[in-house]
């Protein structure tokens, strides 16, 4: 990928083409820059769902929380996953660039520049975490600082340009939310936190994947080992319907377990089993003879929103369950 890519301070090269910004502007970019640039840095597509299932894992904890301390408990989840999409566009500034779906991001577009996106982001992660702490307690702090620290080094940085695996290992890093809903009430772990936790985590790579099929093209480009990318469409759809089958017995872990009642669980089986007639559209998509979608891939771009969609679903019936 060296060859493909080369990362310096004032430049970034790609192939022979090469677009080099002037040092003073690059310090100074971030200066102009508007409200809606800064929002934009901080991924808020992703706020919204990290949010939500931070959210649910509140409300269905047991015990009482101040609802001051619970908003802000909640803030502090939007913080810290702001603050790592902030730093995730600082690092991948040189691929955003080359990436037709991110070269308007604030980084790569030069309207925020990287040291102002990195400041942000790390000043982000710290105030999250400390605020956390004084709202809470030690270990929801804790928990949210590990799951800063797992999006940026583990995924981020390691994973994301080395393996094929970097969604299934990195989903962990949007696990965590629920986790840290529950902590903060009840300033332990338990084993409904961790199940769902599960759910997230198996539901990130179909999500993923399906998303990857559409926008191969660009992984390929920036040289961001996807699994289409690596093992081809033919694989990537198999692996979509495998996780989708295997989401099924998991998102029914919290009424096999008698942690949620019959409504979840008959809206959890009707979700997955909803989710894996849209993964067998994709499985079942017409190809040519190398894998390559004749629809341009609409059975998957159907599911990448089905499975918005679900997440969203299932924690709210995770959510209405509790309170009835």
């Amino acid at each position: 990928m060296s060859d493909t890519v080369l990362r310096t301070s004032d430049s970034i090269h790609i192939g022979t083409a090469t677009s080099v910004a002037e040092p003073a502007m690059l310090e100074h970019a971030f200066l102009g820059a508007t409200t809606a640039d800064w929002l934009a840095l901080l991924k808020p597509r992703v706020i919204y769902l990290v949010v939500y299932t931070g959210i649910a894992g509140l409300l269905v904890a047991p015990g009482p929380l101040n609802p001051v301390l619970a908003f802000t408990a909640i803030l502090c989840i939007a913080m810290a996953a702001g603050a790592a999409g902030a730093i995730n566009m600082w690092y991948d500034r040189d691929i955003d660039a080359i990436m037709r779906r991110t070269a308007k991001r604030p980084v790569p577009s030069g309207r925020i520049s990287p040291q102002g996106a990195l400041g942000f982001g790390v000043g982000l992660s710290v105030l999250s975490v400390l605020l956390m702490s004084l709202a809470t307690n030690l270990l929801a702090a804790a928990i949210l600082a590990l799951s800063i620290a797992f999006y940026v080094f583990i995924y981020t940085m390691w994973l994301k340009r080395r393996t094929p695996q970097n969604i299934v290992i990195g989903g962990a890093a949007g696990a965590f939310p629920p986790i840290i809903g529950w902590v903060a009430v009840t300033g332990h772990l338990a084993l409904m936190p961790i199940v769902l936790f599960a759910i997230i985590f198996i539901w990130t790579p179909p999500h993923f994947w399906a998303l990857s099929l559409f926008a191969s093209a660009d992984y390929e480009k920036a040289g961001v080992p996807m699994l289409p990318v690596v093992a081809g469409a033919k694989v990537t759809r198999l692996a979509v319907m495998r996780y989708t089958l295997w989401l099924v017995p998991v998102s029914l872990l919290p009424y096999i377990l008698h942690e949620a009642g019959p409504f979840y669980g008959a809206s959890a089986l009707t979700l997955s089993l909803i989710f894996v007639w849209y993964s067998i559209g994709v499985m079942r998509d017409a190809q040519d003879s190398k894998g390559v979608s004749l629809t341009r891939d609409a059975p998957a771009k159907a599911a990448f929103k089905y499975s918005i969609l679900y997440l969203f679903m299932i924690f709210g019936a995770l959510v209405v369950d509790h309170f009835i």
